[in-house]
């Protein structure tokens, strides 16, 4: 009887295994097959992905990123890899919904996306949705050999883990720019600009929510307020979130009859904003991006008494990351542009402002000689900080999950506000 029920246990065990397996065989498939990636030596890598090409989708809105992205990085990927980069200029909304459309059509490894400009929010939404490939900055050669793993511009997206899901592709901080020939001193803090305001109704103004530039400035009002550690690990709830950032809509609603059209209405963005600055109908305007005051003097848009200054209590700065789609036809590939994005090379190329500006991501400890030689003669911008008074003045971004509720707030606040 015990040999019975032997055998019976026996065969049910397996009965079980192979269910199992064919339960689970198309996750085990598509997790397989990423491990077999991720499993790939640097040289199996490039031997599987020469003569391929590599869509890399992101926003392609601006001209100094898209030549960037056209002149100086796809001929370096060229070069070292063999491999064609197809830049797609695409909004990240637009991305997303692509992406979760071919999920849902059972795209698996033929996607349209292989390499993707993602960060904050858009991140956190991809990642819970499962649409990234990853682990994988971590097997990257140049990952090891230039990028800080402990840093937590590195670690965190918007107070976000990244778990190796990213790879750093540039930094930026948000910056006040201002018109020095009517602005005398800059003000350094948030009562110098409430005491600007006032003495100087309809000078200064900020866009609309949700738009990017904006929402971080009211973020940075929020910061210099009540400060950002709070909400670091704060729960993504309405009233609680109301509560804290109380004394902050105080001062946004204290400040708003004094803006432009007395705060009665906005500009539709910071292009908008930009404009009127560039036209003397305001005194200021700001930018996520610390070379783009330089950028526009040199293109004759902003006048050249344009300056750029930083809060005392310091301005919130966040990196940009490239992910790879789960779905992508080459992540091997993909793998390769992001190892090469991350190069000295690369990113000291970005950072020339001629080029892009964009900060680099790199330790600068792990520069060798030539390559910190290089950096130091970086002629930067007129109108440009230096990274040492970036970096010293540079605060955490608020986690993604509370800047729509910041935005919401705003909008029955301030914008509503009777």
């Amino acid at each position: 009887m015990k040999r019975i029920f032997k055998y019976v246990a026996i065969l049910l065990t397996a009965v079980l295994v192979v269910l199992g397996i064919t339960a689970c065989s198309p996750t085990s498939k598509q997790s397989t097959e990423s491990t077999q990636i991720q499993d790939l030596s640097f040289d199996q890598l490039k031997e599987k992905s020469k003569g391929t090409t590599v869509n890399f989708y992101g926003y392609g809105g601006s001209e100094l990123t898209n030549n960037w992205v056209d002149k100086e990085l796809a001929p370096m990927v060229q070069k070292n890899y063999d491999i064609k980069v197809n830049r797609v200029g695409m909004n990240i909304d637009e991305v997303l919904n692509l992406m979760i459309n071919e999920d849902k059509a059972g795209k698996k490894d033929d996607g349209s996306v292989d390499l993707i400009w993602i960060n904050g929010e858009n991140f956190y939404t991809a990642k819970k949705n499962n649409l990234l490939f990853g682990p994988f900055a971590n097997k990257l050669p140049n990952f090891e050999k230039y990028i800080d793993a402990n840093s937590n511009d590195v670690k965190s997206d918007f107070g976000y883990p990244t778990e190796f899901y990213e790879v750093p592709y540039g930094k930026a901080q948000f910056v006040m720019i201002y018109n020095s020939d009517k602005v005398k001193e800059a003000p350094t803090s948030l009562e110098k600009l409430k005491e600007y305001v006032k003495a100087h109704p309809g000078r200064f103004t900020y866009a609309a929510m949700p738009d990017f530039t904006s929402s971080a400035f009211v973020r940075n009002v929020i910061s210099n307020t009540v400060g950002y550690e709070q909400f670091m690990t704060m729960e993504a709830d309405y009233e609680t979130v109301k509560k804290a950032v109380k004394p902050a809509m105080d001062y946004l609603k204290e400040i708003k009859p004094y803006l432009w059209n007395q705060g009665k209405t906005y500009p539709a963005d910071t292009p908008a904003l930009d404009n009127m600055f560039k036209d003397g109908e305001v005194d200021f305007t700001m930018s996520y991006n610390p070379n783009s005051a330089s950028a526009n003097i040199e293109k004759g848009t902003f006048p050249k008494s344009t300056k750029t200054f930083l809060f005392d209590k310091g301005t919130i700065g966040n990196t940009h990351f490239v992910a790879i789609a789960k779905n992508s036809k080459n992540k091997a590939g993909a793998m390769l542009v992001a190892n090469q994005i991350i190069s000295a090379e690369a990113q000291l190329s970005k950072y020339n402002p001629s080029v892009w500006g964009d900060m680099p991501v790199f330790d600068i400890n792990k520069l060798s000689s030539a390559e910190k030689s290089q950096l130091d003669g970086i002629k930067l911008g007129v109108a440009t900080l230096p990274q040492s008074e970036l970096v010293k003045k540079r605060i955490p971004e608020m986690p993604a999950k509370l800047v729509p509720i910041f935005e919401k707030i705003w909008e029955e606040e301030v914008l509503n506000a009777k």
